[in-house]
């Protein structure tokens, strides 16, 4: 049976209402959903980013957002050269996260053993030997110093992580409705860098299946936020804290998770200001406004249901070719969906 020690000093309990204050007023601010779609993608890039930035990955963002942003066909599971190797982690979080990200939006996404493999196997494919990638490791792993090299964690035997991970995914969904969502997401992140499952992909593993716990407390922003850019603008101190150094048997017993959990929820507090400050700034790109005649579209739209050619050609002076560049953008930017063909074309609003 996991049973976590920590207390909730005064720090982390300011820490958890602050966050719950800055939750509400970001769900309760209205953004047009092309100002979302724009900000989801550069949240993503972040994230994609700072989380592989975090495990050695040595591109930098600009890379990283035009890597996103052509994927290259060259990459593939055959790959051995570092900067190859280095592409395919990329783009192997980011559609990790953009699965996750359709996954919620869709159904609620519970935690479970089955998630973190699937979780794991994605980040890893191509990178990984088969048998290591969407498994549990079979072998004795060290945590070495990323500046000295020298070992300073003995994770626990192989043959007690299944144990081990079934319990704190047990402990998690048991106690949904007895602790604060925060310090349970908290307690499932150290607890799985303790445990360290996998030969490798602990870190990126771990850090979207908390993102998953994050959206499940009511937070509608997910797919905005991006935590991991936090542990990344200090990745030593995010280790010391995250990290425990000596033999896992030795620890197990002695292991506080206090100090890590105020850590944890200082680095929301700090993503969810950074959200709130640049939501405004993304609404005013040229790439996500919004002009009178667009907004004339999807107005029509929800009082009619649909909108056809012959139709927007009454409310608006705008020439044949122009009035479908307007469609294409709407189309793009994941508003209106094209239905029908030929004389019998017409736009409905997009289905989430």
């Amino acid at each position: 049976m996991f049973n976590p020690r920590y207390t909730i000093t005064d720090r982390l309990l300011r820490n958890i209402k602050r966050i719950s204050t800055l939750v509400s007023e970001l769900n309760n601010r209205r953004f047009p959903h092309v100002v979302l779609l724009e900000f989801e993608k550069a949240a993503r890039a972040v994230s994609t980013y700072a989380s592989t930035s975090i495990e050695g990955n040595p591109l930098p963002l600009t890379e990283v957002k035009k890597i996103l942003k052509s994927k290259p066909a060259h990459i593939n599971k055959f790959d051995t050269g570092v900067l190859r190797d280095s592409e395919k982690e990329i783009l192997n979080y980011n559609q990790a996260l953009q699965n996750l990200n359709e996954k919620l939006e869709k159904t609620q996404v519970k935690l479970s053993l089955d998630l973190i493999l699937k979780i794991q196997k994605q980040i890893t494919e191509g990178l990984l030997p088969k048998f290591e990638s969407g498994k549990l490791r079979e072998k004795p792993v060290v945590v070495n110093d990323p500046r000295t090299r020298k070992v300073i964690y003995l994770p626990p035997d192989a043959k007690d992580v299944g144990k081990l991970i079934e319990n704190l995914v047990e402990f998690v969904n048991s106690n949904r409705n007895e602790i604060d969502p925060l310090i349970l997401a908290g307690i499932f992140h150290k607890q799985m860098v303790i445990i360290h499952p996998f030969m490798d992909g602990n870190g990126r593993t771990t850090r979207l299946a908390t993102k998953v716990l994050l959206a499940e407390m009511g937070l509608n922003t997910f797919n905005l936020f991006s935590f991991e850019n936090y542990y990344n603008k200090n990745v030593t101190r995010y280790f010391q804290t995250i990290g425990e150094h000596g033999n896992y048997y030795e620890l197990v017993d002695k292991i506080d998770f206090t100090s890590w959990l105020e850590y944890f929820t200082e680095g929301i507090i700090d993503e969810l200001l950074r959200v709130q400050k640049l939501l405004p700034e993304v609404g005013i790109s040229p790439e996500t406004q919004l002009k009178p005649y667009h907004i004339k579209i999807l107005e029509f739209i929800k009082n009619k249901g649909f909108i056809a050619d012959r139709d927007y050609a009454k409310l608006v002076d705008r020439a044949k070719a122009t009035r479908a560049l307007d469609f294409k953008k709407l189309i793009e930017l994941g508003l209106i969906s094209r239905k029908g063909k030929g004389k019998a074309t017409h736009y409905v609003l997009r289905e989430k």
